[in-house]
């Protein structure tokens, strides 16, 4: 009997159309059992298990749900385009934590007009994104010396700075650990924590993947197998439900792995959605921080929250992971490996965390590309629509009209660039460096 690799997949965006600062029916708080003028359904081809998760665990109407998932979906959008055309000067893209708005940090007033005609809201910032991912690799290779009252740290986008935790009594060892490993005092913020950060790995019986007795989930199908958390199991070691050999592991440092699964089992890019059915992947979009996000795992099936930040580092008790996203999504024991999605794109695998469903906790996943970079692989996806593109109230040019620096361009409009036509996916103003080969977050090639 053939067996299918199980992978948790996302669900499909295709609101008619997006807008990027949303006004919300009711503040993120409201009561979601709330009566609403008519009833909202899930966007098509959103599956109606992550859609009501998603009401569930953020506390949200169907009509904000639905609303949330539009404004993450085009942050998505911003934060490929301005990492791109804006480079050193960019500050880093976020939602707002209502989710009904997106940020960007810029670093040159003149870079504001360039938000701005994507419809952000440009935040003067001091440090660009690449400053703060240069302090966190200044504390990740100082990890070793990392004082036991130090939690972890990462870069906090809308703070615009480093932040490094610290357990009760430990703020001034932290600030030392910063120091010696040449964090700037300016960037440098340290903040008291009561986390208590472990991998949820699991020794007890249940129906997902197994290293011997401990039980861990299954992330997403790639060729040839599914990649999962490297502290699951070792290069070389055999799994079972479904088989296969642990064929690359790194744990600590990273926590990634990838297993090759025997013949006779099928990697696909669906995934049983614990209520009978299944849902799909499409992609692996890199979402923004403030997007909703929601995890699956054999222990606690679906839940929900938002991605907190990027670039965290946690010291577990084997040793500190770095490159790691931070979440509030709930997870428990047995959860490893599962999947992190947002839309119906795939954004990493449960590492560890602290707390549980019950009380809630602070929860951390290994971002799903670097995988798919470390070992040469693929990710299996059912195809489906991508993301939405976004009609905007700027004018709109005649069809195949040649590509011009200042001209407002609204989504679906057709340009002609160095003999090459291509499609407008996202109304915006064109700006220096924004050509259509150069941005294919903005422009399809036809």
């Amino acid at each position: 009997m053939l067996r299918r690799t199980a992978t948790v997949a996302a669900t499909t965006l295709s609101a008619a159309s997006l807008v990027l600062t949303v006004a919300l029916a009711a503040h993120a708080g409201a009561d979601p059992t709330a009566a609403s003028a008519a009833p909202v359904a899930a966007p098509e081809g959103v599956a109606p298990e992550m859609f009501a998760a998603l009401q569930r665990d953020l506390r949200l109407t169907p009509a904000q749900a639905r609303a949330r998932l539009d404004v993450d979906d085009r942050a998505s959008r911003v934060q490929r385009v301005l990492r791109t055309t804006l480079g050193a000067r960019y500050g880093g893209t976020w939602v707002a934590e209502r989710g009904d708005a997106v940020s960007v940090g810029v670093t040159s007033a003149a870079d504001a007009a360039s938000v701005r005609n994507l419809g952000a809201l440009p935040v003067p910032v001091t440090y660009p994104e690449r400053a703060l991912d240069a302090a966190v690799d200044r504390l990740n290779r100082g990890a070793a010396a990392a004082p036991d009252a130090v939690v972890g740290w990462y870069a906090d986008l809308p703070g615009n700075a480093v932040v490094v935790l610290a357990r009760d009594g430990g703020t001034s060892a932290a600030r030392s650990f910063a120091a010696a490993a040449g964090v700037p005092a300016g960037v440098l913020r340290v903040r008291a924590s009561t986390e208590d950060p472990r991998p949820y790995a699991d020794v007890i019986g249940g129906n997902a993947y197994y290293t011997g007795s401990s039980r861990c989930s299954i992330g997403f199908s790639v060729n040839g197998g599914f990649v999962t958390a490297g502290h699951c199991g070792r290069a070389g070691a055999r799994t079972s439900q479904p088989g296969g050999t642990v064929r690359g592991s790194t744990f600590p440092g990273r926590d990634y792995a990838w297993v090759q699964v025997d013949a006779g089992n099928t990697p696909r890019g669906l995934v049983n959605d614990y209520r009978g059915g299944t849902v799909a992947v499409a992609g692996s979009v890199e979402a923004a921080v403030g997007a909703a996000v929601c995890r699956s795992g054999s222990t606690t099936g679906w839940r929900c929250g938002t991605i907190q930040q990027k670039n965290a580092s946690v010291t577990y008790p084997e040793g500190t992971v770095s490159g790691l996203t931070r979440s509030n999504a709930c997870a428990e024991p047995g959860d490893s490996g599962g999947s992190w999605i947002s839309g119906n794109q795939a954004q990493g695998v449960t590492s560890g965390g602290s707390g549980n469903c019950s009380t809630g906790g602070t929860m951390y996943f290994q971002p799903v590309n670097p995988i798919l970079a470390a070992y040469g692989l693929t990710l299996v996806t059912t195809g489906g629509p991508g993301p939405t593109p976004t009609p905007t109230s700027t004018g709109t040019p005649p069809g195949g009209t040649t590509w011009q620096v200042g001209t407002a361009y609204a989504a679906g409009a057709t340009v002609d660039h160095a003999g090459v036509s291509y499609r407008c996916l996202q109304g915006h103003t064109a700006q220096p460096g924004w050509e259509p080969p150069n941005v294919p977050a903005l422009w399809q090639r036809l």
